[in-house]
């Protein structure tokens, strides 16, 4: 389930189905990862078979360690932190 938004971006894609930001042809897809994040307790079902292809589930590095990203399509992701059943803070950016 997603608790918060933690940009503008997401929270457009969310509620409004588009964005000034993010390209129009990625629009339905963040919509769609965003569903599925919200329709999920547990990490692992963003890697089953049968979800959208390509999305390159991964924990970030550095000082971003504790977030984790999905690929809406390159260089564009949703970004988040994951605890407790939840996602947190959620981002859709441009952070290559």
């Amino acid at each position: 389930m997603i608790r918060n938004f933690g940009n503008r971006v997401a929270q457009e894609i969310w509620e409004t189905d588009s964005s000034k930001v993010v390209p129009r042809d990625l629009w339905v897809r963040a919509k769609a990862l965003l569903t599925i994040m919200h329709g999920t307790t547990d990490l692992g079902d963003l890697k089953l078979k049968g979800q959208p292809p390509h999305l390159r589930l991964h924990k970030l590095k550095g000082e971003r360690r504790a977030e984790w990203s999905v690929t809406i399509r390159l260089p564009w992701c949703i970004t988040f932190r994951f605890k407790a059943g939840e996602f947190i803070d959620v981002k859709i950016e441009n952070y290559h």
